[in-house]
């Protein structure tokens, strides 16, 4: 990502870290129970094959559970 998005592995480290985010870590899958799931991800897809010029197509799907 540091590399494609010309800034710092550092940088990037720190910004995952200020939101929560854990990319590395997969514990499951769920497949999502919206209706219009299908058309979503056949949105999703079309961008990572078909990425518009000169840009950077990220997806970034983390629950983060609330402290109690």
């Amino acid at each position: 990502m540091a590399k494609e998005t010309g800034i710092s592995e550092h940088s990037v480290q720190r910004i995952w870290r200020s939101f929560g985010l854990k990319p590395h870590l997969v514990k499951s899958f769920k497949l999502s129970k919206d209706p219009m799931f299908v058309e979503k991800v056949r949105d999703i897809v079309g961008l990572y094959l078909n990425p518009p010029d000169h840009a950077i197509v990220l997806c970034v799907d983390e629950r983060v559970r609330p402290k109690l």
